[in-house]
């Protein structure tokens, strides 16, 4: 994906893809998860991260030099840090204290400035557009380039090629016929399963949701603190369109999950605070063959 980028770039994307036979059960579905621990901040957020500032240095957006803004629990910002050290771009971070304290140390080891908001409850409704407020301020203050996370289409862009990948990895058969993912910006989901949709126009898309702030499934915002997602309002490139089912999981059930899957088989996908569990739709007795879907919120597939 990334050969003849300088440094560690040339290192992000072309993760492999294993299969959780245990993990699924006796007479449910293959399912197979992309580990993308295997990118250099053990993340995901690597491809959307260099994808963002790739685009913007193509066209224009970004000066050499320029400062960088962007608001983030951690995750975006770590592997945009990592991106911009690389790249000799200054970045600036808002974050909260309702993120893991790995997190917040990671972006400052590659370099970030990092602003904290407090929010000692946790990921509350409120606290993602307090950072977004923030980080538009500085931006304006300073004359810097805001990635933007959650409005920015080349994010999006920067994911397809995980769902290429999958498809050339799992071509079958039996073909993909799931795919799932923990949503916070949606652009991980989006990418992937338009790729794959591409290729195989029925694939199911499910998202992925913590029960405690289930706003895509019709319910309230809340409380919880499964990082990543749950941002309490529905992201603003997600479309009922773009998915076939919401799954809302308790946080407990999420944390059992996270527990269970790694030690036994050995196969962690990431650094990554709590895991979200099975959609159930995905993995009762009956369902397809190779379905391909992420138990864990940092993987991919």
């Amino acid at each position: 994906m990334t050969a003849g980028r300088p440094g560690g770039l040339s290192a992000i994307g072309d993760t492999p893809v294993v299969r959780l036979a245990r993990l699924a059960g006796e007479g449910c579905a293959e399912v197979w998860v992309k580990l993308e621990a295997a990118n250099p901040t053990g993340s995901y957020k690597d491809r959307m991260a260099l994808a963002m500032i790739e685009a913007a240095e193509a066209d224009g957006r970004l000066r050499p030099g320029q400062l960088v803004v962007e608001y983030t629990g951690g995750s975006t910002g770590s592997s945009l840090a990592f991106v911009c050290a690389v790249k000799g771009y200054p970045l600036r971070i808002v974050s909260s204290d309702a993120f893991a304290d790995e997190k917040i140390a990671a972006m400052r080891a590659f370099g970030a400035e990092v602003e904290l908001i407090p929010s000692p409850d946790g990921i509350t409704p409120g606290l993602i557009p307090a950072m977004m407020r923030r980080a538009a301020e500085i931006t304006a203050q300073t004359g810097a380039f805001a990635t933007d996370q959650f409005h920015n289409t080349d994010m999006v862009d920067g994911y397809r090629r995980l769902g290429e990948e999958l498809l050339d990895q799992l071509p079958g058969p039996p073909s993909i016929t799931a795919f799932c993912s923990y949503v916070g910006t949606a652009g991980c989901f989006l990418g992937v399963s338009r790729a794959l949709a591409a290729a195989l126009p029925e694939v199911h898309r499910a998202v992925v949701e913590p029960a405690e702030s289930a706003v895509l499934s019709g319910g309230p915002p809340g409380t919880h603190h499964i990082e990543g997602g749950g941002i309490g309002h529905r992201p603003p490139q997600l479309h009922p369109g773009d998915y076939d089912e919401v799954v809302a999981i308790p946080e407990a059930q999420a944390v059992q999950t996270a527990r269970q899957a790694p030690a036994p088989r050995a196969s962690s996908p990431g650094p990554r605070p709590v895991p979200t569990s099975p959609p159930p739709s995905a993995s009762p007795a009956g369902s397809a063959p190779g379905t391909a879907w992420s138990p864990f919120r940092s993987t991919a597939a």
